[in-house]
């Protein structure tokens, strides 16, 4: 029987780049649970979220040099390696702290595998239609892997611990050590640049310290030194900028930036993956502590953003050979924004449909921005500089989803705290007093409580709404790229390869 290796190939690239994706999301639902099992605050809980997807945003591009230059196969498997271990670790973490710097060194296994299949794809398609056909199934699961993390935390918390959203990915990953060796090719470039090591220093720093800085704003009455944080992370990355525009290999070529169609759906990437993750951090605490469902019930309920980020995905290039690219994108960020406004209509009996609809709606508008835009950032630059183009792509990706866990979050902490008066540090704080407190008291903050709340995520639906309006003016303002992509002579022809 005649199989063709590239397609087998591909699905087997579908798996890291799926639970690369699934990680970012997987604890939304596993957060109250976690957070009482572990003695969390709202501070802890925000870096156990999005600690993970930084450390993948900030070292993506390292992990692209190093694979061109080790080979991209080779980094493949070391990364699936030590994701499978340190997933064991999260999952029998016993304090904060060390779930945390777990999840940080999760992003770091991370970071090998996300560039390394998108990669390794380019190698495998040369036919620029079926590399199209490649592309799009690629990012059809990665985003729809973001979107369905929760989905299958909410199952697995149903019949086992919060660990067992880590040890999903182990099977997965064994099974890439086994058939990644058979199935992909292996690809180094002779021309690969050299890492920088006080370039990734630099980018780390500069990301951490703002982060941290934007947290504690929100938790601390004294803004001393989160404003210093801030302060001391905004020096650095000026000085990471300066820096990777004098050098003649950059860690990160920023003049890429000065094509306007790149840097339209780049920005686009980023605000939609901050909207995205923003949303889907409250609606599913909203779907547990205020509507009182169990992890099981917010995970199904949860599901319609995920089905309309892979409808919305899979349809994009359908949609692409009836209108232009561009066009397809914006029409769809307006439908996103129409999706965030009724998530401001959350409210009493007809809470529970309109949450469904709004992020179904949402998510569904983002499908051709997600589908469409990598091969937008590729198509806007020479050939030469496509890989870093690329690389780009997929920084602003999982920077953008972790932003949104960041703003977003502490938007809708300041509001709930606001609300509450200082009384209350968060929701799941609020639910877990309410246990030890007369019944009539106890019912009286936990009203109180759930009422801020919604107005942290009606908030979050004006936000969502104004980026994706935002985000769809700024598409239709850019000049669509025209180049045709090509594969360069030296790449094999491994498509063609039969076994």
């Amino acid at each position: 029987m005649r199989v063709n290796r590239a397609w087998l190939g591909l699905v087997l690239l579908m798996l890291p780049t799926f639970l690369v994706a699934l990680d970012t999301t997987a604890l939304l639902l596993a957060l109250p649970r976690l957070s009482a099992d572990l003695g969390a605050d709202s501070v802890e809980q925000l870096w156990i979220s999005d600690s993970y997807g930084f450390v993948v945003a900030a070292l993506v591009i390292t992990m692209g040099t190093l694979g061109d230059r080790i080979g991209r196969r080779r980094l493949l498997m070391i990364g699936a390696a030590a994701f499978a271990v340190l997933s064991v670790v999260a999952a029998f973490a016993v304090d904060p702290l060390m779930l945390i710097v777990a999840r940080a060194l999760l992003g770091v296994a991370g970071a090998t595998l996300a560039p390394s299949t998108l990669a390794l794809i380019t190698n495998m398609f040369r036919d620029e239609r079926r590399r199209g056909k490649a592309i799009a199934m690629w990012a059809t699961c990665q985003f729809a892997g973001g979107a369905i993390g929760p989905v299958l935390a909410g199952f697995l918390l149903q019949y086992f611990w919060w660990g067992s959203v880590f040890l999903v990915s182990v099977p997965a990953m064994a099974l890439l050590l086994i058939a990644g060796p058979v199935l992909l090719p292996e690809f180094r470039s002779d021309r690969a640049g050299r890492l920088d090591p006080a370039s990734v220093g630099m980018s780390l720093a500069a990301v951490l310290l703002m982060v941290y800085g934007i947290k504690q704003l929100a938790a601390e009455s004294a803004p001393l030194v989160p404003a210093a944080a801030l302060a001391v992370g905004a020096a650095i990355g000026f000085v990471f900028v300066r820096r990777q525009l004098r050098l003649a290999t950059p860690l990160l070529d920023l003049r890429l930036l000065r094509n306007r169609p790149f840097t339209a759906v780049l920005l686009s990437l980023v605000f939609a993956g901050i909207a995205m993750a923003g949303t889907g951090l409250q609606v599913t605490q909203y779907l547990q502590n205020v509507l009182g469902h169990s992890p099981a019930a917010a995970a199904v309920l949860f599901a319609p953003m995920g089905l309309g980020v892979a409808a919305g995905t899979m349809a994009a290039p359908a949609l692409a050979r009836r209108m232009k690219q561009t066009t397809a994108i914006a029409g769809g960020l307006v439908v996103s924004a129409l999706g965030g406004l009724l998530l401001v209509g959350v409210d009493g009996s007809r809470a529970l449909p309109l949450v469904m609809t709004g992020i179904a709606v949402l998510a569904l508008g983002t499908g051709p921005l997600f589908a469409l835009g990598t091969g937008l950032i590729v198509g806007s630059v020479p050939p030469e500089r496509a890989g870093s183009a690329a690389s780009m792509s997929e920084t602003g990706n999982y920077f953008g989803g972790s932003l949104g866990f960041a703003l977003l979050g502490v938007v809708a902490a300041v509001v709930y705290r606001s609300r509450m008066d200082g009384t209350s540090d968060s929701l799941a704080d609020a639910v877990a007093a309410g246990r030890h407190l007369p019944a009539r008291q106890g019912a009286g903050l936990l009203h109180t409580a759930r009422e801020a709340f919604t107005a942290g995520l009606h908030l979050t639906g004006v936000v969502a709404a104004l980026v994706f309006a935002g985000l769809a003016v700024l598409i239709l303002t850019m000049r669509p790229a025209t180049r045709t992509m090509t594969t360069p002579a030296t790449v094999p022809d491994y498509e063609a390869t039969r076994s």
